[in-house]
């Protein structure tokens, strides 16, 4: 090729697509694009020149997002979505640590792919959608399921998708997770941390009243008068109203109010949702308790106490600000099966004229 382009020439590669080279005193190089194209006249000039072509290294921005990928869906979500807002701030970092996670995460180990990449349309097909799917239950796989539901939502309501690929994946839940404390643990805890203590009174709070930490940050004493609602979940929104048992009368008498907020740091401060959980951790163990029985494992007791005393499960539900029947009715099977195995054996017993055990 002459004129504007010396010693530049085209060829047919042996797949039949058009390449160009440059060709001078023996040396071959190899020229990207085509006439007119910016790599082209880059590389054409530098191969004029005598000199190579200093390539532009391209990096991938750790929070790229693909087109209509689960990253794009997820941006959508926490900046334009008003369910997104409706959350509570200890909501939102709980689930933005758990999509960030799943997002960074590789399809297949090793390999640079990841979950944030994947085009939602392609996430599953038909058969896979409509097969009656169930994972094992547990906060954090609750939580994924839930966000996930929230991406496909962004992905239909900007018509990337045409049907929801998650209506029929379920979270089968299982009695595990949060361990409930037994009656020697939380003796071991009361008889060390007495009445009036900062300890004992978030203790109270959360085996009384079933309360999360985020709750038990926020209860103020005007809340416990008789006219106000107990509670309003931080989680969920709802104003419960929740008797108060009289262990719990007393443990808040015996506490000297500090200010409006019933638990509160030394300076006379409300904690934060984050350090009252990570407190109980030090309580329980200056109390000389293994690790393992934590702050949401007393809302788990109140739970498991209640249907042990014969509450029905929309009585739990009503107590602990349950949505789904499904987790209220985890307290009440384990109490019905330990009430059924035990007048099974009865029966067995007196049939072979034995005492009942």
């Amino acid at each position: 090729m002459t004129g504007k382009y010396p010693h530049a020439g085209s060829y047919q590669d042996r797949h039949g697509k058009r390449r160009w080279r440059f060709r001078r005193a023996g040396k071959t190089i190899q020229l990207p694009a085509s006439p007119g194209q910016p790599e082209f006249e880059a590389a054409y000039k530098a191969a004029l020149e005598g000199r190579s072509v200093q390539k532009t290294e391209v990096r991938r921005l750790p929070t790229a997002a693909a087109p209509k990928s689960l990253r794009a869906a997820w941006r959508i979500l926490i900046s334009d979505t008003p369910d997104w807002k409706a959350l509570d701030l200890e909501t939102q970092h709980t689930q933005t640590l758990i999509a960030e996670r799943f997002l960074r995460s590789p399809i297949v180990e090793g390999e640079p792919l990841t979950f944030g990449d994947v085009a939602v349309a392609s996430t599953a097909s038909p058969y896979q959608s409509n097969s009656c799917r169930a994972v094992r239950y547990s906060a954090r796989a609750g939580h994924l399921l839930t966000i996930i539901r929230k991406l496909t939502g962004v992905a239909l309501d900007e018509e990337w998708i045409e049907y929801d690929r998650t209506y029929r994946v379920k979270v089968r839940a299982e009695y595990k997770g949060w361990k409930a404390w037994p009656d020697e643990v939380r003796r071991a805890f009361e008889a060390y941390w007495a009445l009036g203590t900062t300890p004992r009174t978030v203790y109270a709070l959360a085996l009384y009243f079933g309360h999360r930490r985020s709750d038990i940050a926020t209860v103020r004493w005007s809340d416990l008068e008789v006219a106000a609602g107990n509670v309003v979940q931080r989680k969920t929104g709802k104003a419960l109203w929740i008797p108060m048992q009289s262990e719990l009368v007393t443990a808040l008498e015996a506490v000297e109010p500090r200010g409006e907020y019933v638990v509160t740091t030394q300076h006379g401060q409300p904690f934060s949702a984050k350090a009252l959980g990570m407190r109980m951790q030090d309580w329980t163990k200056r109390a000389g308790i293994k690790s393992g029985y934590t702050l949401h494992g007393l809302r788990k007791t109140l739970g498991k106490m209640l249907a042990e005393s014969g509450a029905t499960t929309r009585e739990i539900m009503s107590i602990l600000g349950h949505d789904s029947i499904v987790h209220a009715e985890l307290y009440t099977r384990e109490a019905e099966q330990k009430k059924l195995a035990s007048a099974g054996m009865q029966k067995l017993a007196r049939r072979r004229g034995e005492p009942a055990g």
